[in-house]
């Protein structure tokens, strides 16, 4: 007998869509409590200036509502909760409970007191047209319906607010080799001796992989109902930020 499941792909393995889920939160269940040192070693501390270029073209003013989708240890929600100052609303959100803990605590331990929801980013539990910004760090990619997922982050925006995705992408063409070489003999054997995890790092770079390119994305946006939308290359297209408006 067939399998007639719809599949989708975990990483390079095509597996069933209702799978996806449990598998991507057994990757960061798995690698949370090393999740922050292991971005600051594999990206050399890049990282950092992703995410900072990501709060700069938010261009928050005080009073603002943030959600920050699948917002894990809360490196964005922090940088937000910073603009917004009390008057405001940063809502971190994440699917897996074990990365919302690390980043509420964080948030906690900062003095800030906003709110933490485990939530799918393709079914969010929040009213149509409530937020002023809206981000995505390093998580669409392992989403199983991306489109859905961008769909959904429209609809809670306010018409004027803005959509940010900062994700990998694809790196510039004559650095290709060397960045396959260290994603897939380097950087598994970093996560097996820091996280004790070879095989979360593994469908990391595959993950990366399978994420649509630069112009995919736009075009993806572009049809969840997002308007001028554009992306800026970060590290020679190692990670990308897109940026989209909802007008009406």
């Amino acid at each position: 007998m067939s399998d007639s499941q719809p599949r989708t792909h975990f990483g390079f393995a095509s597996v069933p869509e209702a799978e996806k889920a449990a598998r991507v939160a057994d990757v960061f269940h798995s690698v949370a409590a090393r999740y922050d040192l292991m971005n600051d070693l594999m990206s050399v501390g890049m990282h950092r200036a992703w995410k900072a270029f990501t709060v700069g073209q938010a261009a928050l003013r005080p009073g603002m509502r943030v959600l920050d989708v699948a917002g894990g240890t809360a490196d964005l929600a922090k940088a937000f909760a910073h603009r917004v100052g009390p008057e405001g609303e940063v809502w971190l959100t994440d699917i897996n409970a074990s990365m919302l803990s690390v980043g509420r605590d964080r948030m906690v331990d900062e003095g800030f007191v906003q709110p933490a929801v485990q939530c799918d980013a393709e079914k969010l539990p929040f009213p149509d047209r409530y937020f002023d910004r809206v981000s995505v760090a390093f998580g669409l990619r392992n989403m199983t319906h991306k489109d859905v997922a961008l769909a959904e982050m429209r609809r809670v925006l306010k018409p004027g607010g803005k959509l940010l995705v900062l994700e990998f992408s694809r790196v510039w063409k004559p650095l290709q080799r060397a960045y396959d070489a260290y994603s897939f003999s380097i950087l598994p054997k970093l996560g097996e001796r820091v996280a004790g995890d070879a095989a979360s790092y593994r469908y990391l770079a595959e993950s990366i992989r399978m994420h649509p390119d630069q112009e995919t994305l736009k075009s993806m946006m572009e049809s969840a109902g997002l308007a001028r939308v554009r992306f800026f290359n970060l590290t020679a297209g190692v990670v990308a930020l897109h940026e989209g408006w909802r007008l009406d």
